[in-house]
């Protein structure tokens, strides 16, 4: 019967003096910034712009919902992107069922993007 791997305290040594350079690191840029950076504090400076135009009207007002629906499309074809990669690295384990699993993959997405055409949620009038 073998003995249990047991984890020794010097197996995370690496792990602990990654994490210390992080802190070390992040801590000591902003304080860095905070002491090398300048200091006059006027009313523009404090306040609040947008993309650096100054803010007008009221921020509660309704804006069309296409900006979100654009957002989530973008992120689901990213998504897609990220499902391809392991795929592309690893194609020739995966032989002839997996190109099969990755057409049926594509024609899926090909379906609803041809449905959000269909749809005309890209179009902005």
């Amino acid at each position: 019967m073998e003995p249990a791997i047991q984890n020794m305290p010097n197996d995370y040594l690496p792990i602990l003096i990654q994490f210390g350079v992080a802190t070390l690191f992040s801590v000591g840029v902003i304080l860095l910034t905070h002491f090398i950076g300048p200091k006059v504090k006027t009313e523009t400076k404090l306040g609040s712009f947008e993309s650096g135009i100054e803010v007008v009207g009221n921020a509660r007002q309704p804006f069309s919902i296409k900006y979100f629906i654009v957002a989530i499309l973008f992120v689901i074809f990213d998504i897609e992107v990220i499902f391809m990669y392991p795929w592309a690295v690893n194609f020739r384990e995966f032989g002839l069922s997996g190109l099969i699993e990755m057409f049926v993959f594509m024609a899926l997405l090909l379906l609803g993007f041809i449905y959000v055409l269909k749809k005309r949620v890209l179009d902005w009038e």
